[in-house]
């Protein structure tokens, strides 16, 4: 004879007991929980745009933020963003220490417009003191600080980093490779640093495993020279520099 147990009792200790009780929030709760992010979501993309929505042609720049103050990488990060403002560009930045805080130092140095798109971390990030007042945002969300990033950015920038840097790089790479966004110059400075990488891409991704098209390369540069840089990015738009559509779908 079948045997139907009472639905009050699911969960409770003792024989014939099915499913463990959930600990924690009920699945309605979760639902409103994730309702609500999606404002946050949505006020981090509103304030970025706001941001943003006045400033001229821009260079995004990553790198590590354990490059100390007087090495040979934020000397070469600060002449960058010194560079780069002088030729006109807004200079964007991750808005931590190190290479960020190089670049953004350069750039405000040269009366440029120095912009810090700052991550939230448990670490407790703070931003640089380099960042004009009016053009610093803190995100909760990395995909949101992604978007600001390439949505405004006529190149991208990456000096010696760590995991952060390879995400923001091969996510630019991948967008511009997939069609989401129009492409510009990904340029990866310091060639002793960056070259084995790029080799791997080449030889191993390209060549030996046909992973990936020629085209997919025609985009990336190797460069140690911060005027180098500069004459890439400059020929790169050729015929002036223009909004591109955002990465947004």
């Amino acid at each position: 004879m079948a045997r139907y147990e009472d639905s009050s009792k699911i969960g409770e200790e003792g024989p014939g007991h099915s499913l463990p009780r959930r600990t924690g929030v009920s699945r309605e709760s979760d639902f409103m929980i994730d309702g609500w992010r999606v404002f946050k979501i949505m006020a981090e993309f509103v304030s970025g745009f706001e941001t943003m929505s006045e400033t001229g042609p821009a260079v995004t720049v990553f790198g590590s933020t354990r490059v100390h103050g007087g090495s040979q990488e934020y000397l070469l990060a600060e002449k960058l963003g010194r560079l780069l403002a002088t030729e006109g560009f807004v200079v964007i930045t991750g808005g931590g220490p190190g290479v960020m805080e190089a670049a953004n130092k350069g750039a405000q140095g040269a009366g440029g417009v120095s912009v810090g798109f700052n991550i939230k971390l448990p670490n407790q990030q703070s931003p640089n003191r380099y960042i004009d007042h009016d053009k610093l945002v803190s995100f909760q969300y990395f995909f949101v600080r992604k978007v600001m990033f390439i949505k405004y950015a006529q190149a991208f920038i990456a000096l010696p980093g760590g995991f952060g840097t390879l995400d923001e790089v091969s996510e630019a790479i991948t967008l511009i490779q997939t069609g989401k966004s129009e492409r510009f110059p990904v340029i990866l400075m310091g060639k002793d640093y960056w070259d084995g990488f790029y080799r791997w891409i080449r030889d191993t991704m390209l060549k030996e495993k046909g992973y990936i098209g020629q085209d997919d390369l025609d985009f990336i540069y190797l460069e140690d020279s911060p005027e180098a840089v500069i004459d890439i990015i400059k020929a790169f738009y050729a015929d002036g520099y223009g909004p591109r559509p955002s990465p947004l779908p």
